[in-house]
């Protein structure tokens, strides 16, 4: 499984890195983009699915499964 955020939808909230840290990165600003170049170990999976219900803009994506 691979994910990416959408820099233009992504306002800020870090709702991501608050449900799973180890698959997001957060900037100086607070906007955030996918860690590891996107790649969710199988183990978090289920970190990965929570994290995208959980952002208020939609900007989380599965590119790859």
């Amino acid at each position: 499984m691979k994910i990416r955020v959408n820099p233009d939808k992504c306002q800020g909230h870090n709702r991501c890195y608050a449900v799973a840290p180890d698959l997001f990165e957060v900037d100086d600003v607070g906007n955030a983009s996918a860690a590891n170049g996107g790649v969710v170990p199988d183990d978090m999976k289920d970190d990965a699915k929570l994290a995208i219900d959980n952002c208020p803009e939609f900007a989380i994506e599965i590119v790859e499964e």
